[in-house]
């Protein structure tokens, strides 16, 4: 669990901080992430590159771990704190989150998003990659 944890906060502590590299080399080659703002799915690292780059044009999103579970089989999921502005600092939304991560041979392979309740896929409302 201590490697998971890890591994978790240096993720988001490379997107916080928009080191798109350090965030990538956490994640596989064909890492499959939602596109929250844009709507779909993105796969590999390049396109995860482009996707956070077109995003951080318009959005400021700042995302923070606040529990997470490990629920075997490498699944884990994440609650976040997730707070987008606008570029110009007004608030866009002020929120919590669930992140499901897939991890294999410790990096992460998939994300997706989760309703609080735990239910279904979401939407826009994601964080590492915002709104």
């Amino acid at each position: 669990m201590a490697n998971l944890q890890a591994l978790i906060a240096r993720a988001y502590s490379a997107f916080n901080n928009r080191d798109v590299d350090g965030a990538l080399a956490l994640m596989s080659e064909d890492i499959s992430w939602p596109k929250a703002s844009e709507g779909g799915r993105v796969v590999g690292k390049e396109g995860i590159r482009a996707y956070w780059t077109r995003q951080w044009v318009d959005f400021d999103p700042h995302v923070v771990p606040i529990e997470v579970i490990d629920r075997g089989a490498g699944k884990t999921d994440v609650k976040v704190h997730q707070l987008v502005k606008s570029r110009g600092g007004a608030v866009l939304s002020d929120s919590e989150v669930w992140h499901v991560y897939t991890i294999a041979n410790g990096l992460i392979e998939r994300m997706d998003l989760k309703e609080s309740d735990g239910s279904s896929d979401l939407g826009p409302s994601a964080a590492f990659s915002k709104h």
